[in-house]
């Protein structure tokens, strides 16, 4: 053929990131199984902090995320890519960069967190330093993957890469912005925004995050994946148009809806429910056009296993797509939001469509790189039997689980009081449960294990094709002919489909989010609301160093069971000062944002040593390191300036006597606790009379109502 070129694509980057990705996958896993043990036996904490339940559930979310999946991503991209473009990827220097550089982002993640160095935003809790290499990595991936599509011997660009240049550009924007702290020490920083603005972006964030990093380039794999291992062409181009374009139109506008009945504006509530709604039409039209590829092929689903786990990933996008949208709806939200409900459908998402599509992929892939044959369709087939029956025996349970909660904290006597006052209740009544969620999740990290010694004999009967030969014609300047549909000119032009892409992204975004940071009537005063002290600013440091927004939330609802248990619902102008925001997402303790002067400085100290001796059969882990650490304000001064600049109102120069006054409100506290007989030498200087002054302080700036008991 004229112009034919030869070249090789590059299988040596798909090797380690594919390897990454299990390795990492069961470690992310086995934090997860820990962790869910934990909740039943929180002894297994060991007393340690680096292995409290606070400490290591974001250590699981990360692995998983950003190290498992993340990982995933970049196997599939790299080997997709280059055999779609008809080209190397534009630099063997960039693709190692960027595989060394993410391996060491996430390295230093679960060193740090443990450590309890941690931003205290969920799913961004790394800190600032490793927010900047994130950057970095991310923009050498990009410029790799756009250097790619430049140098391209295709004209046309598939579906698969659409998905893949939308997932880079709006995680750009997404960590960009939810990333931007003033910084008051090497590891740590305040974010620039504060309260319920925080809020906002942060759940913009969290929920585009699931959108752009775990659907969105899955989306891309699976058009590419699916299509190769079912023999098969997508079943309809124009409806692949129709579902890319309407799905990071909508998608961008749904976060809100993690924030209904919260203090966040109702106008910015409302949005988020709308569109969450209409997600339903592209996110279905996409499951039903992988699904209707496999027409034809359904005997032969039933034997391969890899189409096995496509068929399982892509129905559980489905059903985690409808019911995103569906628990959106307020009426639904006010029953499963703060309960297991919404953990069970996260692990849909990530165990089922995630994991199980990641797995038939490696199964598919791993073979084809090694130029050999999987050693064994037997061990796959039981592979996907576990982790199937492991994603049904951790979810069912944890959504009995989120109804049984909902139900029990809602019920009222026929005399009008609380029927289960006692929130203690409402968590034992749920072991069973919870034991059922641990044993589903052990069973499908088991199931990995399976996978590995498959792979492993795979990998021991072939050999790496490192550079693996091809030859394609050269690429040709292409002429549009009359009759050609309208989209085939987008696809020939990867930078205007990224602008496109981007533009469609910051639509939504600017809509929501500029109103509430330029409109100051969006979060009304309360004159009475005023800057944490030093000591109470101390504290809550260790309340987010300790991970407590894991389990408890901040944001007492308006639902009469709400504020009969907790006290007067949560203002927007409550929280003015609080960087990060800490309303949290499940409550697996109370609410704390009451919490203040409910009980004594003792009952403090004595729950946090020993949380049995306050609350029997408790499933808090004790913190005995607060007892033993002593408060460290080296850089107490430092984030006084900064929180200075960010426009908290201390007075000028207070700074140079913070630590004075801190000292002076710990000693006042260390005298109260005295009363009660808690005599600790060198007390006021311990890290627990800080959280004690900061729990002290929670819900007291306004006149409360009194929750009846």
């Amino acid at each position: 053929m004229a112009n034919l070129e030869t070249f090789s694509y590059d299988n040596k980057v798909v090797r380690n990131f594919a390897w990454a990705s299990i390795i990492f996958g069961v470690i992310g896993m086995l934090v997860g199984v820990i962790v869910a043990f934990q909740l039943v036996f929180p002894s297994l904490n060991l007393g340690i902090s680096e292995l409290s339940f606070g400490r290591l559930r974001p250590l699981h979310t990360n692995a998983v995320i950003f190290a498992f999946v993340g990982n995933g991503i970049f196997t599939g991209v790299y080997y997709s890519l280059q055999r779609l473009l008809k080209t190397r990827m534009f630099s063997d220097t960039l693709s190692n960069i960027h595989f060394w550089g993410w391996q060491l982002i996430i390295l230093a993640a679960a060193i740090t967190l443990p450590l309890g160095l941690t931003s205290g935003k969920e799913y961004a809790e790394l800190i600032w330093p490793i927010d900047l290499a994130i950057a970095v990595v991310w923009i050498v991936f990009g410029i790799n993957m756009f250097g790619t599509l430049i140098k391209r011997r295709e004209n046309h660009i598939y579906v698969a890469i659409w998905f893949y240049i939308a997932t880079w550009i709006t995680v750009t924007v997404l960590h960009v912005v939810n990333s931007l702290q003033l910084p008051y020490s090497l590891t740590h920083g305040y974010s620039v925004f504060a309260g319920v603005q925080d809020a906002l972006i942060q759940w913009w964030y969290g929920h585009n995050a699931v959108a752009f990093f775990l659907t969105t380039p899955y989306l891309g794999l699976m058009y590419y994946f699916m299509p190769k291992a079912a023999n098969r062409p997508v079943y309809s181009y124009k409806l692949s148009i129709i579902h890319f374009w309407a799905l990071i139109f909508i998608y961008i506008w749904a976060g809100p809806h993690h924030l209904l009945y919260t203090s966040l504006p109702d106008w910015a509530q409302s949005l988020g429910t709308v569109f969450s709604i209409m997600l339903i039409a592209p996110s279905w039209g996409g499951m039903l056009n992988g699904l209707l590829t496999l027409r034809g092929v359904w005997d032969k689903v039933r034997t391969d296993p890899v189409l096995k786990f496509f068929v399982v990933a892509v129905t559980a996008y489905g059903m985690a797509t409808l019911e995103g949208p569906l628990l959106s709806v307020k009426s639904l939200n006010a029953i499963t939001h703060y309960t297991d409900w919404t953990v069970g459908h996260v692990h849909i998402g990530a165990l089922g469509w995630n994991g199980m599509l990641t797995f038939g992929m490696l199964y598919w892939l791993i073979p084809r790189i090694y130029g050999t044959k999987l050693y064994s369709n037997k061990l796959a087939n039981i592979h996907f039997w576990i982790g199937t029956m492991g994603i049904l025996v951790y979810a069912i349970p944890l959504y009995w689980a989120g109804w049984t909660q909902s139900l029990m904290w809602k019920q009222f006597t026929p005399d009008g009081f609380l029927q289960y006052g006692n929130f203690l209740e409402t968590v034992t009544q749920i072991l069973p449960m919870y034991m059922l969620r641990a044993i589903g999740g052990t069973l499908f990290f088991s199931g990995i294990f399976v996978l590995i010694y498959n792979l492993y004999k795979t990998v021991q009967s072939g050999r790496l094709i490192a550079n693996q030969e091809a030859s394609a014609p050269a690429r040709i300047k292409y002429e549009a002919h009359n009759n050609e549909y309208w989209h085939k000119w987008i696809e020939r032009r990867p930078i205007q489909m990224l602008l496109l892409s981007a533009v469609l992204i910051l639509i939504g975004t600017l809509i929501e989010i500029a109103p509430m940071m330029m409109i100051d009537n969006n979060v009304p005063k309360i004159a009475s609301v005023k800057p944490y002290t030093p000591l109470e600013l101390e504290g809550r440091d260790i309340y987010i160093r300790e991970g407590c927004y894991t389990c408890h939330s901040q944001m007492v609802r308006p639902f009469r069971s709400e504020t009969e248990r907790y006290g007067e619902y949560s203002k927007s102008g409550e929280f003015i000062y609080d960087r990060p925001f800490q309303w949290g997402s499940k409550r697996t303790g109370p609410d704390l944002h009451r919490v203040g002067g409910k009980y004594s400085n003792s009952w403090h100290y004595n729950h946090m040593y020993d949380p049995t001796s306050m609350a029997p059969g408790s499933i808090m882990p004790t913190y005995p390191g607060l007892f033993k650490k002593d408060l460290n304000t080296g850089y107490t001064a430092a984030k006084i300036k900064a929180l200075q600049s960010l426009g908290t109102p201390y007075p000028d120069g207070y700074a140079d006597k913070a630590v004075d006054d801190l000292k002076a409100q710990a000693k006042k506290i260390s005298e109260n606790l005295a009363k009660d007989k808690i005599t600790q030498e060198g007390l006021e200087n311990k890290e627990i009379v800080a959280l004690i002054s900061y729990l002290q302080r929670l819900g007291t700036d306004i006149k409360v109502k009194t929750p009846s008991k």
